[in-house]
């Protein structure tokens, strides 16, 4: 199997790569590049009209412009990377002799914020320019395909993911534990979907090794887990005691807006992330693979990202 790949030294990327040479026989890869990075096997995104490249099975476009809670950038960024490189690349795979074109978007694309649990079916109404810029591209691929029985596309909408080189809030979090700081929101109770990307690379590999039907897929873990069971999770992880303070929401809440007015790492954005309830259903997915379940626990994928930053931190 030959694919043609975006985003490969990314976080995901970066995890997915080696998965697949493990787990797919005789896989290559051929990587799509905004600048030389020296692989064996590139083209950049200037070369592509004119590449010979038509011997690609499989397309992964995990290339995006992701999601900024700092807000530092203006909307038109996310439309020209996560939209136009979106739609240059299906055009190119609908030209093509690839028969699989798997495009990594977000749960984001689908809503901002749930009060339920969020399925496929929920109508998407995304609020920032990122999730907007998501669904364009998702749209798009959808519209071209209609009617083209020869080529499969499959939307991932992953909730947030973690793992080895994740430099998310899994991170900060690890960093208030190992630093013997509180967790400062125990008046927070919520339940959240998390994604491990090794169950990721796990639903990509069967995607591309089996054939199930084209579509929009959630990707999560099988449970969902509160922030303050995170903390919990990371304590355990590296045999430090959790702490935990509840002061009230009033007063965490006007921290944050302070957060926004001076450009904090925790501002409202970040604060709501931490403490909303978002629980995404995996279950289509699932079905569609034959699976009744993913590999890699919530608990088990947490504790595998926190050993990973323990690592790195003891080198």
């Amino acid at each position: 199997m030959r694919i043609l790949i975006t985003g490969a030294s990314g976080f995901i990327g970066s995890n997915l790569v080696p998965y697949l040479t493990n787990d797919i026989k005789d896989v290559t890869f051929v990587y799509l590049v905004r600048t030389s990075k020296g692989y064996k096997q590139e083209v950049t995104w200037q070369q592509l009209e004119n590449s010979d490249l038509f011997d690609i099975d499989a397309v992964i476009h995990l290339a995006g412009l992701a999601h900024d809670t700092r807000n530092t950038l203006n909307e038109d960024a996310y439309f020209e990377v996560n939209y136009e490189l979106t739609k240059k690349l299906y055009n190119w795979y609908m030209k093509s002799n690839a028969t699989k074109f798997i495009y990594v978007s977000s749960v984001k694309a689908a809503a901002d914020s749930i009060s339920t649990i969020l399925t496929e079916e929920v109508k998407p109404e995304p609020k920032t320019a990122y999730g907007r810029s998501k669904l364009k591209a998702e749209d798009y691929i959808q519209q071209l395909s209609l009617g083209k029985t020869n080529k499969s596309y499959y939307i991932l909408r992953p909730c947030m993911v973690h793992g080895p080189g994740n430099k998310g809030n899994l991170n900060l979090f690890y960093k208030f534990v190992d630093k013997g700081l509180p967790y400062p929101l125990g008046a927070f109770d919520n339940s959240r979907s998390f994604l491990s990307v090794e169950n990721f690379c796990y639903i990509t590999s069967n995607i591309l090794s089996s054939n199930i039907s084209s579509g929009v897929y959630n990707l999560a873990d099988d449970e969902p887990s509160s922030t303050q069971e995170l903390f919990y999770t990371i304590a355990a992880a590296i045999g430090k005691k959790a702490k935990v303070w509840s002061p009230s929401k009033a007063i965490v809440n006007a921290l944050a807006k302070v957060g926004d007015k001076f450009k904090l790492p925790v501002n409202t954005e970040r604060l709501e992330k931490l403490t909303e309830n978002y629980v995404v259903s995996n279950e289509k997915i699932k079905k569609e693979l034959g699976i009744a379940s993913l590999p890699v626990s919530t608990k088990e994928g947490i504790t595998k990202t926190i050993l990973s930053f323990n690592e790195h931190a003891a080198k």
